[in-house]
C-alpha cells in the first residue's frame, strides 16, 4: 500500500533540479517537484502550493481544504491504531 501525505511548498531550493522544501505536518523535507511542473506551473510559482508527497516526490497539487481533510483523517487513523496497540 502506498501513502501520500499532504504538505505545503514553502521554499524552492534548486530551480534546475526542481527541488523544494515542503512542510509536512510541521516537518520540513526536501522533495522533488518535477511531477507538478509544466508550462502553466513554473518551478518558481509552486511556493505556497499544497501537494501530495510520496517517497520524496510531490505527486500532484491539491487545494488547502483537501489537504486539511486528509491530514485530519490521517490523524484519526493514527489515534485509532494507537488505541489498538
Amino acid at each position: 500500500m502506498c501513502l501520500g501525505i499532504p504538505g505545503q511548498i514553502i521554499e524552492i531550493t534548486d530551480i534546475k533540479q526542481k527541488l523544494a522544501v515542503v512542510n509536512v505536518g510541521g516537518v520540513k523535507r526536501q522533495v522533488n517537484i518535477a511531477c507538478i511542473v509544466d508550462e502553466q506551473h513554473s518551478v518558481e510559482s509552486c511556493v505556497g502550493d499544497w501537494v501530495l508527497v510520496h517517497v520524496g516526490f510531490a505527486m500532484n497539487r491539491m487545494n488547502e481544504k483537501e489537504a486539511m481533510e486528509t491530514l485530519q483523517i490521517l490523524e484519526e487513523l493514527a489515534q485509532a491504531v494507537s488505541r489498538l496497540g
